[in-house]
């Protein structure tokens, strides 16, 4: 027990005022350092992930690859459980927090983008490595601050990537269907061993296939409980707004409630600032760093923007249609039970199937970072090791109590982005310089 709490306390303490402050502050000072780069390029950013491009010589998989691969570990359960607990604690105004940290988040996310293509490396095998290890290392010279990222990275993995995300399905599995708990372990196990064992060129066309899928499915089932229900928007929006100021039906019936949860479950889904996304980006095959940030910051948009939304939206209209209550549920079983209200029959298997794949997809792109974490303190030598410990832990996942274990992952989460936002502060001029050569060339017609 003692442990418990001290995890608690530290959890408690990492993810206060002042880690929100300095991860929505990052994102606000790159926003006006850039000009507000991230709403003027937008268009630009989308063209880059959906169109056409020359083969490039430099990279290890495609940028739509790299966008799928970052977004498979993003898009998680913090899109459906998530929301609604920040629902719960925040009351409805906390969506509209979400969308301000995505609506910056994109400028980090870009930064991110740039710096781990221009830092990026060749290993021993002739693949790509890159991320904040790298450009920390490489941009600021901090080797000893690299190899702490480095670490909580690969102790953030074995949480947040793969024992958190597999409890998940496992619960949800047996909520729904009745399973049990080390069945599911047993089968999720198998399917992430597939994937996983063939490294970054296997986990990037999988994530490209599932990815699209179930993100057009879960937005779908969200659009249609929405359409039927066209006269509860206004009112729903309306109380996103209203709430996000007056923090009506929050906890304590604070605003702080709502800015806190909102931002803090923003980050947790779309991971702005976390250093995750990052790692992904520095695979990818392109000819300027800037151009591989656009794509990256489109991910906060998919991730936030538009699925944690769809989300938000519809439980604001469950908590109207129950006179303006979430009753006694969370998490994942209360996105389950509103769903199923607005949409019977198969509103609830949406939001299942949903967590099932999202959990599997956050999987397979954590198992990439880990690894990259993991073999940039011990070594190319210690990829399979890491494959095999990883795989292990999933199933780990499925049969363990978590409420110890999700502490460490939000925790070790957490204290990830500390090194990673220190880095993006201090080379904040190499990203400005880097997006003015970019505009400049392109110009110039030297790039298209």
């Amino acid at each position: 027990m003692q442990l418990q709490s001290l995890m608690e306390t530290l959890s408690g303490w990492v993810w206060g005022p002042y880690m929100l402050v300095l991860i929505v502050g990052t994102g606000v000072f790159l926003t006006f350092r850039l000009l507000f780069w991230q709403f003027r390029m937008l268009p630009l950013a989308f063209k880059q992930v959906f169109g056409k491009h020359p083969q490039h010589k430099e990279g290890d998989i495609s940028q739509f690859a790299s966008l799928m691969t970052a977004l498979s570990a993003t898009i998680g359960t913090g899109n459906i459980a998530g929301v609604a607990t920040a629902c719960v604690l925040g009351g409805p105004g906390a969506v509209f927090w979400m969308w301000m940290t995505a609506l910056f988040g994109m400028a980090t996310k870009y930064g991110e983008g740039v710096l781990a293509v221009k830092y990026r490396i060749k290993n021993e095998k002739g693949e790509m490595s890159g991320g904040p290890m790298y450009y920390i290392e490489r941009g600021l010279k901090w080797k000893w601050l690299a190899l702490i990222f480095a670490l909580f990275g690969t102790l953030a993995s074995f949480g947040i990537g793969s024992s958190v995300q597999s409890n998940t399905v496992a619960l949800a599995v047996e909520n729904s269907l009745g399973i049990e708990t080390w069945m599911t372990g047993i089968i999720i196990t198998a399917f992430s061993a597939l994937v996983i064992l063939g490294g970054i060129q296997s986990i990037s066309k999988a994530s490209s296939v599932i990815v699209p899928v179930m993100a057009i499915g879960y937005v779908t089932g969200g659009l249609i409980i929405i359409l039927n229900n066209l006269e509860l928007v206004m009112p729903a929006l309306k109380m996103i707004f209203t709430y996000a100021f007056t923090g009506e039906a929050a906890v304590g019936g604070a605003i702080g409630a709502a800015i806190r949860y909102g931002v803090a479950r923003g980050v947790f889904s779309n991971e702005a600032g976390m250093g995750s996304a990052p790692i992904a980006a520095a695979a990818a095959k392109t000819d300027h760093p800037a151009r591989q940030g656009l794509v990256s910051m489109t991910g906060t948009f998919i991730d936030t923007i538009i699925v944690c939304s769809i989300t938000g939206i519809v439980l604001v209209m469950g908590f109207i249609i129950a006179d303006n209550s979430f009753g006694e549920q969370t998490g994942a079983v209360l996105t389950i039970h509103v769903f199923d209200q607005l949409l019977p029959g198969i509103g609830g298997w949406v939001v299942t199937f949903g967590i099932i794949f999202f959990a599997y997809s956050t999987i397979l792109g954590w198992s990439y970072y880990g690894e990259k974490c993991a073999t940039y303190l011990l070594g190319e030598k210690f990829v399979l090791p890491y494959r095999l410990i990883y795989i292990a832990s999933v199933f780990i996942g499925c049969i363990a109590t978590l409420d110890l274990v999700w502490l460490f992952a939000d925790t070790f989460n957490g204290l990830m982005a500390v090194p990673n936002l220190i880095a993006l502060l201090l080379l904040s001029g190499v990203i400005a310089k880097e997006s003015k050569d970019f505009v400049a060339r392109r110009k110039s017609g030297e790039l298209y």
